[in-house]
Protein backbone atom coordinates (compact mmCIF):
# COMPACT_ATOMS: atom_id res chain seq x y z
CA UNK A 1 0.00 0.00 0.00
CA UNK A 2 2.59 2.07 0.61
CA UNK A 3 4.39 1.29 -2.62
CA UNK A 4 0.86 2.45 -4.46
CA UNK A 5 0.69 5.95 -2.59
CA UNK A 6 4.54 6.69 -3.27
CA UNK A 7 4.09 5.72 -6.71
CA UNK A 8 0.42 7.91 -7.41
CA UNK A 9 2.08 11.05 -5.29
CA UNK A 10 4.91 10.53 -7.27
CA UNK A 11 3.47 11.16 -10.47
CA UNK A 12 1.24 13.42 -9.21
CA UNK A 13 3.23 15.62 -7.60
CA UNK A 14 6.15 15.71 -10.37
CA UNK A 15 3.72 16.28 -13.16
CA UNK A 16 1.43 18.48 -11.69
CA UNK A 17 4.49 20.47 -10.70
CA UNK A 18 5.47 20.09 -14.18
CA UNK A 19 2.63 21.42 -15.72
CA UNK A 20 2.29 24.16 -13.38
CA UNK A 21 6.02 25.27 -13.69
CA UNK A 22 5.34 25.17 -17.66
CA UNK A 23 2.56 27.36 -17.89
CA UNK A 24 4.39 29.74 -15.58
CA UNK A 25 7.85 29.75 -17.48
CA UNK A 26 6.61 30.47 -20.48
CA UNK A 27 3.47 33.06 -19.66
CA UNK A 28 4.92 34.58 -16.70
CA UNK A 29 6.23 38.17 -16.25
CA UNK A 30 9.94 38.20 -15.05
CA UNK A 31 11.52 41.01 -13.26
CA UNK A 32 10.96 44.51 -12.84
CA UNK A 33 11.04 44.89 -16.26
CA UNK A 34 7.74 42.23 -17.01
CA UNK A 35 10.19 40.41 -19.35
CA UNK A 36 8.74 36.69 -20.67
CA UNK A 37 11.14 34.01 -21.02
CA UNK A 38 10.89 33.14 -24.85
CA UNK A 39 13.58 31.17 -25.73
CA UNK A 40 12.39 27.84 -26.49
CA UNK A 41 14.71 25.64 -27.64
CA UNK A 42 17.09 26.36 -24.61
CA UNK A 43 13.97 25.07 -22.55
CA UNK A 44 13.77 21.79 -24.56
CA UNK A 45 17.73 21.63 -24.28
CA UNK A 46 17.84 21.47 -20.52
CA UNK A 47 14.86 19.44 -20.99
CA UNK A 48 16.31 16.86 -22.64
CA UNK A 49 19.46 17.08 -20.78
CA UNK A 50 17.72 16.41 -17.64
CA UNK A 51 15.31 13.36 -19.53
CA UNK A 52 18.63 11.86 -20.44
CA UNK A 53 20.78 11.90 -17.25
CA UNK A 54 17.69 10.81 -14.88
CA UNK A 55 16.96 7.57 -17.51
CA UNK A 56 20.92 6.76 -17.02
CA UNK A 57 20.55 6.71 -13.43
CA UNK A 58 17.45 4.80 -13.69
CA UNK A 59 18.84 2.19 -16.22
CA UNK A 60 22.01 1.70 -13.86
CA UNK A 61 20.88 2.31 -10.05
CA UNK A 62 17.70 0.83 -10.28
CA UNK A 63 16.72 -1.31 -13.26
CA UNK A 64 20.90 -2.67 -12.57
CA UNK A 65 21.40 -3.17 -15.99
CA UNK A 66 24.21 -2.33 -18.90
CA UNK A 67 23.21 0.61 -21.08
CA UNK A 68 22.48 -0.49 -24.49
CA UNK A 69 25.96 -1.09 -26.82
CA UNK A 70 25.18 1.26 -29.70
CA UNK A 71 26.61 0.81 -33.43
CA UNK A 72 26.45 3.33 -36.31
CA UNK A 73 22.50 2.28 -37.17
CA UNK A 74 21.59 2.30 -33.71
CA UNK A 75 22.45 6.14 -33.37
CA UNK A 76 21.48 7.00 -36.96
CA UNK A 77 17.90 5.53 -35.76
CA UNK A 78 18.14 7.60 -32.37
CA UNK A 79 19.49 10.66 -34.27
CA UNK A 80 16.29 10.27 -36.28
CA UNK A 81 13.75 10.33 -33.61
CA UNK A 82 15.75 12.85 -31.93
CA UNK A 83 15.05 15.35 -34.56
CA UNK A 84 11.63 14.70 -34.60
CA UNK A 85 11.46 15.42 -31.28
CA UNK A 86 13.30 18.41 -31.01
CA UNK A 87 11.07 19.65 -33.39
CA UNK A 88 7.85 19.22 -31.51
CA UNK A 89 8.32 20.75 -28.20
CA UNK A 90 8.92 24.33 -29.45
CA UNK A 91 5.39 24.63 -30.99
CA UNK A 92 3.68 23.45 -27.84
CA UNK A 93 5.72 26.36 -26.00
CA UNK A 94 4.79 29.17 -29.29
CA UNK A 95 1.04 27.98 -28.67
CA UNK A 96 0.96 28.99 -25.10
CA UNK A 97 1.31 32.55 -26.21
CA UNK A 98 -1.96 32.58 -27.79
CA UNK A 99 -4.26 30.19 -25.78
CA UNK A 100 -4.12 29.31 -22.17
CA UNK A 101 -2.79 26.16 -21.01
CA UNK A 102 -6.31 24.40 -19.62
CA UNK A 103 -7.04 25.09 -23.80
CA UNK A 104 -3.70 23.34 -24.76
CA UNK A 105 -4.04 20.12 -22.36
CA UNK A 106 -7.49 19.48 -23.56
CA UNK A 107 -6.59 20.40 -27.10
CA UNK A 108 -4.00 17.56 -27.20
CA UNK A 109 -6.48 14.82 -25.68
CA UNK A 110 -7.50 14.69 -29.38
CA UNK A 111 -4.28 13.07 -30.29
CA UNK A 112 -5.97 10.00 -31.61
CA UNK A 113 -8.22 11.84 -34.01
CA UNK A 114 -5.37 12.76 -36.71
CA UNK A 115 -3.94 9.12 -35.89
CA UNK A 116 -7.62 7.18 -36.81
CA UNK A 117 -8.24 9.34 -39.74
CA UNK A 118 -4.69 9.08 -41.33
CA UNK A 119 -4.47 5.46 -40.86
CA UNK A 120 -8.17 5.25 -42.51
CA UNK A 121 -7.56 6.90 -45.41
CA UNK A 122 -4.32 5.66 -46.64
CA UNK A 123 -4.04 2.12 -44.83
CA UNK A 124 -7.66 1.34 -45.17
CA UNK A 125 -7.16 0.30 -41.14
CA UNK A 126 -10.91 -0.44 -39.83
CA UNK A 127 -11.36 0.60 -36.34
CA UNK A 128 -14.50 -1.12 -33.34
CA UNK A 129 -17.84 1.11 -33.37
CA UNK A 130 -16.87 2.53 -30.02
CA UNK A 131 -13.74 4.30 -31.26
CA UNK A 132 -15.92 6.56 -33.37
CA UNK A 133 -17.95 7.26 -30.71
CA UNK A 134 -14.76 8.23 -28.36
CA UNK A 135 -13.78 10.14 -31.57
CA UNK A 136 -17.16 12.05 -31.98
CA UNK A 137 -17.15 12.41 -28.23
CA UNK A 138 -14.19 13.92 -27.77
CA UNK A 139 -14.14 16.21 -31.39
CA UNK A 140 -17.77 17.32 -29.72
CA UNK A 141 -15.99 18.69 -26.38
CA UNK A 142 -13.07 20.52 -27.64
CA UNK A 143 -15.24 22.20 -30.15
CA UNK A 144 -17.49 22.85 -27.50
CA UNK A 145 -15.09 24.21 -25.28
CA UNK A 146 -13.63 26.12 -27.96
CA UNK A 147 -17.09 27.45 -28.85
CA UNK A 148 -18.40 28.53 -25.60
CA UNK A 149 -15.33 30.64 -24.38
CA UNK A 150 -16.00 33.42 -22.43
CA UNK A 151 -15.98 36.34 -24.16
CA UNK A 152 -15.70 39.00 -20.15
CA UNK A 153 -12.49 41.56 -21.29
CA UNK A 154 -9.37 40.93 -19.60
CA UNK A 155 -7.59 43.43 -17.71
CA UNK A 156 -5.70 44.87 -21.14
CA UNK A 157 -9.16 45.67 -22.48
CA UNK A 158 -9.05 42.69 -25.18
CA UNK A 159 -11.61 40.13 -25.08
CA UNK A 160 -10.49 37.06 -23.42
CA UNK A 161 -11.29 34.71 -26.36
CA UNK A 162 -8.26 36.40 -28.16
CA UNK A 163 -6.00 34.02 -25.85
CA UNK A 164 -7.87 30.71 -27.81
CA UNK A 165 -7.14 31.68 -31.03
CA UNK A 166 -6.94 30.02 -34.25
CA UNK A 167 -3.35 30.37 -34.44
CA UNK A 168 -2.43 28.65 -31.28
CA UNK A 169 -4.74 26.12 -31.46
CA UNK A 170 -3.25 25.50 -35.16
CA UNK A 171 0.51 25.20 -33.37
CA UNK A 172 -0.96 22.67 -31.13
CA UNK A 173 -2.14 20.67 -33.70
CA UNK A 174 1.18 21.04 -35.49
CA UNK A 175 2.95 19.83 -32.25
CA UNK A 176 0.48 16.70 -32.13
CA UNK A 177 1.14 16.08 -35.64
CA UNK A 178 4.95 16.04 -35.30
CA UNK A 179 4.49 14.09 -32.25
CA UNK A 180 2.65 10.96 -33.94
CA UNK A 181 5.34 10.82 -36.35
CA UNK A 182 7.58 10.29 -33.22
CA UNK A 183 5.86 7.79 -31.81
CA UNK A 184 5.83 5.85 -35.16
CA UNK A 185 9.24 6.23 -35.37
CA UNK A 186 9.87 4.85 -32.37
CA UNK A 187 7.43 2.17 -33.32
CA UNK A 188 9.25 1.40 -36.14
CA UNK A 189 12.87 1.16 -33.97
CA UNK A 190 11.13 -1.27 -31.60
CA UNK A 191 10.35 -3.79 -34.18
CA UNK A 192 13.48 -3.19 -35.44
CA UNK A 193 15.46 -3.78 -32.58
CA UNK A 194 14.51 -6.43 -29.88
CA UNK A 195 16.95 -5.25 -27.62
CA UNK A 196 15.81 -1.08 -27.28
CA UNK A 197 13.66 -0.26 -23.80
CA UNK A 198 11.45 2.16 -23.38
CA UNK A 199 14.02 3.26 -20.76
CA UNK A 200 16.86 3.66 -23.53
CA UNK A 201 14.89 5.21 -25.56
CA UNK A 202 13.93 8.04 -22.98
CA UNK A 203 17.93 8.03 -22.23
CA UNK A 204 19.44 8.14 -25.38
CA UNK A 205 16.79 9.83 -27.63
CA UNK A 206 17.01 12.85 -25.27
CA UNK A 207 20.94 12.45 -25.45
CA UNK A 208 20.64 12.66 -28.76
CA UNK A 209 18.42 15.71 -28.84
CA UNK A 210 20.56 17.78 -26.36
CA UNK A 211 23.63 17.30 -28.91
CA UNK A 212 21.29 18.41 -32.33
CA UNK A 213 20.03 21.35 -29.85
CA UNK A 214 23.49 22.39 -29.15
CA UNK A 215 24.98 22.43 -31.77
CA UNK A 216 22.05 24.75 -33.13
CA UNK A 217 22.56 26.98 -30.20
CA UNK A 218 26.11 27.29 -30.13
CA UNK A 219 25.97 28.60 -33.99
CA UNK A 220 27.83 32.11 -34.22
CA UNK A 221 25.04 33.39 -36.21
CA UNK A 222 22.00 32.09 -33.71
CA UNK A 223 22.23 34.83 -30.74
CA UNK A 224 19.07 33.08 -28.56
CA UNK A 225 21.85 30.97 -26.09
CA UNK A 226 23.59 33.95 -25.03
CA UNK A 227 20.11 35.89 -24.93
CA UNK A 228 19.14 33.09 -22.36
CA UNK A 229 22.09 33.48 -20.89
CA UNK A 230 21.74 37.05 -19.87
CA UNK A 231 17.76 36.57 -19.02
CA UNK A 232 18.88 34.11 -16.78
CA UNK A 233 21.69 36.26 -15.25
CA UNK A 234 19.40 39.09 -14.41
CA UNK A 235 16.12 36.68 -13.51
CA UNK A 236 17.37 34.41 -11.22
CA UNK A 237 13.76 33.42 -10.13
CA UNK A 238 13.36 32.00 -13.75
CA UNK A 239 15.83 29.94 -13.54
CA UNK A 240 14.68 28.65 -10.42
CA UNK A 241 11.94 27.37 -12.38
CA UNK A 242 13.19 25.50 -15.18
CA UNK A 243 15.72 23.74 -13.31
CA UNK A 244 12.63 22.68 -11.27
CA UNK A 245 10.59 22.68 -14.66
CA UNK A 246 13.29 19.97 -16.08
CA UNK A 247 14.20 17.98 -12.82
CA UNK A 248 10.37 17.08 -12.60
CA UNK A 249 9.58 15.80 -15.87
CA UNK A 250 12.49 13.39 -15.87
CA UNK A 251 11.36 12.45 -12.22
CA UNK A 252 7.86 12.17 -13.51
CA UNK A 253 8.75 9.32 -16.28
CA UNK A 254 10.94 7.68 -13.61
CA UNK A 255 7.69 7.09 -11.42
CA UNK A 256 5.73 6.45 -14.96
CA UNK A 257 8.05 3.19 -15.57
CA UNK A 258 7.99 2.07 -11.81
CA UNK A 259 4.23 2.23 -11.50
CA UNK A 260 3.77 0.27 -14.76
CA UNK A 261 6.31 -2.88 -13.59
CA UNK A 262 4.43 -2.73 -10.00
CA UNK A 263 0.75 -2.01 -10.42
CA UNK A 264 -0.33 -2.55 -13.89
CA UNK A 265 -1.59 -0.55 -16.72
CA UNK A 266 -4.91 0.09 -15.47
CA UNK A 267 -3.74 1.86 -12.36
CA UNK A 268 -1.36 4.19 -14.80
CA UNK A 269 -3.90 5.33 -17.15
CA UNK A 270 -6.37 6.03 -14.46
CA UNK A 271 -3.57 8.09 -12.57
CA UNK A 272 -2.75 9.67 -15.99
CA UNK A 273 -6.34 10.94 -17.20
CA UNK A 274 -6.79 12.45 -13.80
CA UNK A 275 -3.24 14.01 -13.75
CA UNK A 276 -4.62 16.32 -17.05
CA UNK A 277 -7.78 16.69 -15.52
CA UNK A 278 -6.36 18.23 -12.59
CA UNK A 279 -3.84 19.66 -14.52
CA UNK A 280 -6.65 21.99 -15.52
CA UNK A 281 -7.85 22.58 -12.47
CA UNK A 282 -4.80 23.62 -10.96
CA UNK A 283 -4.13 25.87 -14.20
CA UNK A 284 -7.98 27.12 -13.50
CA UNK A 285 -8.03 28.20 -10.08
CA UNK A 286 -4.31 28.66 -9.21
CA UNK A 287 -3.77 31.14 -12.26
CA UNK A 288 -7.24 32.67 -12.37
CA UNK A 289 -8.40 31.76 -16.27
CA UNK A 290 -12.23 31.36 -16.12
CA UNK A 291 -14.43 28.79 -17.64
CA UNK A 292 -17.96 28.84 -17.88
CA UNK A 293 -20.60 25.94 -17.24
CA UNK A 294 -20.82 25.30 -21.17
CA UNK A 295 -16.84 24.83 -20.92
CA UNK A 296 -16.59 22.38 -17.65
CA UNK A 297 -19.57 20.37 -19.51
CA UNK A 298 -17.49 19.71 -22.44
CA UNK A 299 -14.02 19.20 -20.75
CA UNK A 300 -16.41 16.29 -18.95
CA UNK A 301 -17.55 15.14 -22.32
CA UNK A 302 -13.64 14.78 -23.69
CA UNK A 303 -12.80 12.89 -20.35
CA UNK A 304 -15.88 10.67 -20.52
CA UNK A 305 -14.80 9.71 -23.97
CA UNK A 306 -10.63 8.74 -22.77
CA UNK A 307 -12.19 6.81 -20.09
CA UNK A 308 -14.36 5.08 -22.27
CA UNK A 309 -12.00 4.13 -24.60
CA UNK A 310 -9.36 2.77 -21.85
CA UNK A 311 -11.92 0.53 -20.37
CA UNK A 312 -12.98 -1.03 -23.80
CA UNK A 313 -9.49 -1.35 -24.67
CA UNK A 314 -8.26 -2.88 -21.09
CA UNK A 315 -11.35 -5.42 -21.71
CA UNK A 316 -10.71 -6.39 -24.63
CA UNK A 317 -6.70 -7.04 -24.16
CA UNK A 318 -7.92 -8.69 -21.04
CA UNK A 319 -10.02 -11.06 -23.33
CA UNK A 320 -7.45 -11.70 -25.45
CA UNK A 321 -5.03 -12.62 -22.67
CA UNK A 322 -7.18 -15.11 -21.89
CA UNK A 323 -8.15 -16.98 -25.10
CA UNK A 324 -4.29 -17.14 -25.70
CA UNK A 325 -3.53 -18.98 -22.14
CA UNK A 326 -6.24 -21.12 -22.77
CA UNK A 327 -5.54 -22.20 -26.49
CA UNK A 328 -1.56 -23.05 -25.99
CA UNK A 329 -1.08 -26.54 -25.69
CA UNK A 330 2.68 -26.04 -24.14
CA UNK A 331 2.17 -25.50 -20.27
CA UNK A 332 5.82 -24.01 -20.20
CA UNK A 333 5.24 -22.39 -23.00
CA UNK A 334 2.13 -20.41 -21.82
CA UNK A 335 3.71 -19.70 -18.44
CA UNK A 336 6.10 -17.69 -20.43
CA UNK A 337 3.55 -16.21 -22.20
CA UNK A 338 1.14 -15.29 -19.79
CA UNK A 339 4.77 -13.83 -18.08
CA UNK A 340 5.55 -11.58 -21.56
CA UNK A 341 1.92 -10.81 -22.19
CA UNK A 342 1.56 -9.82 -18.50
CA UNK A 343 4.29 -7.51 -19.24
CA UNK A 344 2.26 -6.19 -21.81
CA UNK A 345 -0.68 -4.97 -20.19
CA UNK A 346 1.73 -3.38 -17.63
CA UNK A 347 3.67 -1.51 -20.14
CA UNK A 348 0.75 0.39 -22.00
CA UNK A 349 1.33 4.07 -21.64
CA UNK A 350 -0.88 5.14 -24.66
CA UNK A 351 -4.41 4.49 -24.05
CA UNK A 352 -5.34 5.32 -26.99
CA UNK A 353 -3.02 2.98 -29.22
CA UNK A 354 -4.40 0.07 -31.05
CA UNK A 355 -1.32 -1.17 -33.37
CA UNK A 356 -0.59 -4.42 -31.25
CA UNK A 357 -4.53 -5.56 -31.22
CA UNK A 358 -4.24 -7.38 -34.88
CA UNK A 359 -0.91 -9.07 -33.33
CA UNK A 360 -2.47 -10.33 -30.63
CA UNK A 361 -5.07 -11.32 -32.69
CA UNK A 362 -2.62 -13.38 -35.10
CA UNK A 363 -1.12 -14.97 -31.72
CA UNK A 364 -5.01 -16.55 -30.97
CA UNK A 365 -4.31 -18.13 -34.55
CA UNK A 366 -1.29 -19.45 -34.49
CA UNK A 367 -1.31 -21.30 -30.96
CA UNK A 368 0.49 -24.77 -32.96
CA UNK A 369 3.56 -22.75 -33.58
CA UNK A 370 6.05 -21.84 -31.33
CA UNK A 371 8.20 -20.02 -33.28
CA UNK A 372 5.16 -18.01 -34.44
CA UNK A 373 3.91 -17.24 -31.28
CA UNK A 374 7.10 -16.35 -29.54
CA UNK A 375 7.82 -13.89 -32.73
CA UNK A 376 4.20 -12.11 -32.13
CA UNK A 377 4.80 -11.71 -28.32
CA UNK A 378 8.25 -9.93 -29.07
CA UNK A 379 6.53 -7.81 -32.11
CA UNK A 380 3.74 -6.99 -29.41
CA UNK A 381 6.14 -6.57 -26.37
CA UNK A 382 8.45 -3.94 -28.93
CA UNK A 383 5.28 -2.11 -29.97
CA UNK A 384 4.28 -1.54 -26.38
CA UNK A 385 7.55 0.14 -25.03
CA UNK A 386 6.35 3.73 -26.37
CA UNK A 387 8.28 6.88 -24.73
CA UNK A 388 6.73 8.42 -22.07
CA UNK A 389 5.63 11.66 -22.83
CA UNK A 390 4.10 13.72 -19.48
CA UNK A 391 2.89 16.53 -21.75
Amino acid sequence: MLDFIVCVGGIYVCFLTWSALQERVTTALYGEDHQRFRFTIVLNMLQAMAAALVGYVYIHFIQRKPMLKMNRHRWKRFFQVAVLNSSASPFGYMALRYINYPTMTLAKTCKMVPVMFMNKILYRRQYPGYKYAVVAMITTGVSAFMLFKSSEKSKSGSLEAVENSMYGLLLVLINLAIDGAVNSTQDQIFAEDAEITGQHMMCLMNLCSTVLMAVWLLNPFNPELVSAMRFLHTHPQAMVDIGMFAVCGAMGQCFVFYTLARFGSLTLTTVTVTRKFLTILISVFYNGHKLNSHQWSATGLVFTGITLDVYKKQTARRAMFAAAVVDTKDEKLAESEHEVLEEELLAEVDPLAASDVPELVALQTRSEDSDNRATLLGNVRRRRLVDVAAA
